[in-house]
Order: structure tokens, then sequence, then C-alpha cells
């Protein structure tokens, strides 16, 4: 490996030991649902976000606040020795996609059917540092 390389390899591995990822998979709520409150703590600090999501009254807040608290403990495992006070944690990246649909029918008039859609999504959360520590 060159030199180049090597160090770049070595610099991508510092920055990806302050960052902490969680990951929800197939929540039972619509993408669109979700997205509406995960818009609301993309960027914010990590107190703040709980705040939010705590007092927030759509049901799509209880799955993230839980998956906020998740993505804490990860950052807690990688850092023993740091508190998240000092560290200055916020919500870096959060971002919706959807999963598996259930398709169900619902009887219509005139012995027709219509179909239902029962929407699922996956969420990532990514916490990442606001101190950027200068060389």
């Amino acid at each position: 490996m060159g030199v180049r390389k090597k160090l770049r390899a070595q610099q991508l591995k510092e920055e990806k030991k302050q960052l902490a990822v969680a990951k929800l998979t197939g929540c039972p709520t619509s993408p669109r649902k979700m997205r509406l409150v995960a818009d609301l703590i993309r960027g914010v600090e990590v107190e703040k976000a709980l705040q939010i999501l705590k007092f927030n009254a759509k049901e799509a807040s209880i799955n993230l606040e839980k998956l906020l608290l998740s993505a804490i403990a990860n950052w807690q495992a990688k850092n023993e020795d740091a508190s998240i006070e000092d560290a200055g944690l916020f919500v870096k990246e959060i971002y919706v996609d959807s999963a598996g649909m259930l398709k169900r029918l619902r009887p219509a008039p005139q012995g027709r059917a219509h179909r239902i859609r029962k929407r699922s999504n996956h969420v990532t959360l990514v916490l990442g540092n606001k101190i950027v520590e200068s060389k």
C-alpha cells in the first residue's frame, strides 16, 4: 500500500470512530409520516433532538427516540472515556427509505375490491461530533 493511500485509510478510520450509526428496519409506519419527524431533528444537537422527540405528538417520534438513544449507546461503546456533553454530538445524517409493503384487499361496491398498501420503512441515523480537533 502506498503512503498516501495508507494515510488516507488511517484518516478515514479516525473519522469513522467519531461517528455512531443506528438502524431501524421494518418499522410499520409510512415513510412519508416518518420523514416529517426525521426532518425535525436533522442537524440538531442530541439533547435538543431528544426533547423534540419526547414532546412531539406524532407516533413516529416514539420509534425515532428509541433509535436516537440506541445511537447514543453505540457512540458510548466506541468512546468509553469521553462524555456526551463534552463531545458535542449532533444528528449528522438521518434518512428514511421505504421497506416492503403488505398488500391487502378491501371490499368495494358492486363486487369489486380495492387494494390497500400497508407501508413500512427503514431509518438510518448517524451521529457526529461538532468539535473537530485541529492539528
